[in-house]
């Protein structure tokens, strides 16, 4: 099963090659990671999302809470949550296929961010899932780079990390 895993950490060297150990002694790849600050120079939040057995997870999830410098971890799966990820892609938009590219930009609700005579550069946000339905309607139009940030979430409502 799919797991989105938010870790409220101490902002300092080495923690992120701590938390990714985790996973890579048991061998669950990490499909997703993003770090950042939280708003103050001493905390940063992990998200990140990989696939394994719920029970795995649950171990891995139960030695994240004894690393000293983290301070909170919660699965999101299971409750409410609102997840986004962001995917720039360089389109060749050659004259008799510009209309088309910005036709399927203006469907999911994308914008070009950066145009020349021979390309479009694309700004994608939403879940995973509209990503992958744009991204291939654009490969066969000539998908010449494309980058995605990975997923970021956060929990639905009142609930949300804390510092313990």
């Amino acid at each position: 099963m799919r797991h989105i895993i938010s870790v409220l950490v101490e902002n300092e060297s080495g923690v992120l090659s701590r938390v990714a150990g985790l996973f890579s002694a048991r061998g669950f790849n990490i499909e997703s990671l993003t770090v950042a600050p939280v708003g103050d120079e001493e905390t940063s939040r992990i998200t990140l999302v990989s696939i394994g057995e719920d029970h795995i997870i649950e171990q891995i999830l139960k030695q994240l809470n004894k690393l000293i410098p983290v301070l909170h971890v919660a699965d999101l799966t299971d409750g409410p949550h609102v997840e986004r990820e962001l995917m720039l892609v360089k389109v060749t938009a050659e004259q008799s296929q510009r209309a088309e590219i910005l036709r399927i930009a203006d469907i999911f609700r994308s914008r070009v961010v950066d145009a020349t005579p021979s390309t479009f550069t694309i700004e994608v946000t939403g879940d995973s899932g509209k990503l992958d339905a744009c991204l291939s309607l654009l490969i066969p139009l000539g998908v010449t780079e494309m980058v995605r940030t990975g997923q970021v979430a956060l929990s639905r409502g009142d609930k949300g990390l804390v510092k313990s």
